[in-house]
């Protein structure tokens, strides 16, 4: 299998347009604590996955796109992230992992990576990442990977989750802030 990148525990690898791929998001996604910032809890149907978040994780992009995250000692998948075009950020920075992954870092080890290949390789000149005010795990997760919080905005949603009404975050990080830090390090 060919990994787009790897850590000291995990293997990225391209998402593939393939059931085997699919089932995976599919299991993650039917996961209601997994689901909890992003549509109240409420499970994803196969159907849901395949036409909304799969359709974009196996659609080539010109710099970044999604990655399937596995354990490099195990080949667990894990869940996924991202870091994609988006709006008007040219890298949106992105992650869902599974229940049994959180809390161990694998979040910040994965964005801090792709931080890296973003600035360094594809040339980025700016990360960004969005959560919900109230999902305070994935704001550390910003915040320790090096992003800094930039606003909080809201928008108009159909059918607001608990929370909306607090608004959306965003974070970013600048290609020049990123060397500053590493010429400290």
């Amino acid at each position: 299998m060919g990994y787009f990148l790897t850590t000291p525990r995990l293997a990225l690898r391209a998402f593939a347009d393939t059931e085997a791929d699919l089932d995976l998001v599919v299991e993650l996604d039917s996961d209601p604590e997994v689901m909890r910032y992003l549509t109240g809890g409420r499970p994803q149907t196969r159907a849901e996955v395949r036409a909304g978040s799969f359709e974009r994780m196996v659609q080539p992009y010109a710099t970044g796109g999604f990655w399937a995250t596995h354990l490099r000692d195990t080949g667990e998948f894990i869940g996924w992230h991202c870091l994609r075009p988006m709006g008007d950020s040219p890298g949106d920075l992105g992650y869902r992992l599974r229940r049994s992954a959180w809390g161990k870092g694998y979040a910040v080890e994965g964005a801090l990576a792709l931080i890296e290949k973003g600035f360094g390789d594809l040339g980025l000149s700016r990360i960004t990442a969005n959560t919900m005010y109230v999902n305070a795990r994935s704001r550390s997760v910003m915040e320790r990977a090096g992003l800094s919080y930039v606003r909080t905005y809201f928008e108009e949603f159909e059918d607001p989750i608990p929370g909306t009404e607090l608004g959306e975050v965003e974070y970013e990080l600048t290609r020049e802030d990123w060397l500053a830090a590493r010429a400290v390090r």
